[in-house]
C-alpha cells in the first residue's frame, strides 16, 4: 500500500537491533512494513520475522517472503501469540509506537481533528469501544481523568464540562462536532496543540494503548534471549517515560532494586543513554517524525 506510512528512524533502529542473519525477530507494530522489510533485508535464509498488527488494513502491506509471519493481533498478546507459532524466545524486538500516517490521512477513521468524520479512533475496527462512546457515555469524572492522564491537558475538568454540556443538547458523533463542543475551552494560542492532546487522550483510551505497552514490555523480558535486544520508538512523554523507566529498572516506576550487597538488580544494559532523535534531514523529509525518541537495551 503505497504511502501508507514513512518509517521513522529506520536505519538507526535496525542498526541498534544488530540483526543476526540466522536469528528470530519481532516487529510489534507492522504498519506499512518499512521496519519489517529492513529487518528482512538483514536476515539470512534461516532467519525469521514475526510482525504484529491488529489493523486489517495493514495486511495489504505484507511482504511475500517465507521468512515472514504476520500476526493479526494486538502486541499485548506477544508471548502467547509466539508460543502458538512454536516460538518461545527471540533475538530482538522492535516497536514503532504511535499512529501511522495512514490513520491520520484516512479521515474516515476519526484520528484527525481536521475535517469531519465519525468519532471512531479504533486501531482494531472489530473493537467495541469508540471515541464517540467515550465522549457521550463516560461520566465527567472519567473524562477528566483521561484528558489529564492521557492527554496531559491543562484544566481537564473544564474540557470535560464543555463536552458534557454539549452532549446534553445533542450527541457528539463526529470529529467536527467534538471540536465545536470544546471550542469554549480551546486556547486562542496553540489551539492545534490543545486539540492534538485531546484527540491523543481519546485514542489512547479507546485502544488501551498504555496498558498494552506495559504488557508487551513485561513480556519482552520473558521472550528475549539473554543478549537479545529491545528497541522502542515512542512519540509522546507518556510512552517514553514508561519505556525509559522499564529499560532502566525493569519496572514502570523506574525504581532500581538492589541485592543484599547493594548491587543494582537490573534486567537490561542500556544502549542509548540519551534518546536518539531524528536528524535534520529526516525532519525535513518527514515532519511527523519530530517527536520521535528511540531507546534500546540488551537483555542481561
Amino acid at each position: 500500500m503505497s504511502g501508507y506510512h514513512t518509517p521513522v528512524l529506520l536505519e538507526e533502529s535496525v542498526d541498534l537491533l544488530a540483526v543476526d542473519p540466522q536469528g528470530t525477530y519481532v516487529d510489534l507494530t507492522f504498519g506499512g512494513g518499512g521496519h519489517s522489510r529492513r529487518i528482512l533485508a538483514a536476515l539470512g535464509c534461516e532467519g525469521r520475522l514475526f510482525a504484529f498488527d491488529q489493523d486489517r488494513d495493514t495486511q495489504a502491506n505484507r511482504p511475500d517472503d517465507p521468512r515472514f509471519g504476520f500476526v493479526e493481533s494486538n502486541f499485548r498478546f506477544l508471548r502467547g501469540a509466539l508460543r502458538l507459532r512454536g516460538v518461545t524466545q527471540v533475538d530482538g524486538i522492535l516497536a514503532d509506537l504511535g499512529v501511522s500516517s495512514h490513520h491520520f490521512d484516512d479521515l474516515g477513521r476519526g484520528f484527525s481533528f481536521r475535517g469531519d468524520a465519525p468519532l471512531d479512533m479504533r486501531m482494531n475496527q472489530r473493537g467495541r469501544l469508540t471515541a464517540a462512546s467515550v465522549v457521550n457515555d463516560y461520566p465527567p469524572e472519567e473524562l477528566t481523568r483521561i484528558f489529564g492522564d492521557w492527554g496531559e491537558v491543562e484544566t481537564p475538568w473544564k474540557v470535560a464540562n464543555c463536552i458534557v454540556r454539549a452532549r446534553q443538547a445533542e450527541p457528539i458523533r463526529t470529529t467536527a462536532r467534538l471540536v465545536e463542543a470544546v471550542q469554549p475551552c480551546t486556547p486562542k494560542k496553540d489551539g492545534a496543540k490543545f486539540l492534538t492532546k485531546l484527540f491523543q487522550a481519546l485514542r489512547i483510551e479507546v485502544n488501551g494503548e498504555m496498558e498494552a505497552l506495559k504488557m508487551a514490555l513485561e513480556q519482552s523480558l520473558k521472550v528475549l534471549k539473554p543478549g537479545g535486544r529491545l528497541v522502542v520508538i515512542s512519540y509522546h512523554s507518556l510512552e517514553d517515560r514508561l519505556v525509559k523507566n522499564f529499560l532502566r529498572s525493569g519496572n514502570f516506576a523506574g525504581e532500581v532494586e538492589k541485592d543484599f550487597f547493594g548491587r543494582a538488580c537490573v534486567p537490561f544494559d542500556i544502549l542509548t543513554r540519551k534518546a536518539v532523535v531524528p536528524s535534520d534531514g529526516e525532519l525535513a523529509d518527514n515532519p511527523r517524525s519530530r517527536s520521535a525518541k528511540l531507546r534500546a537495551a540488551v537483555k542481561k
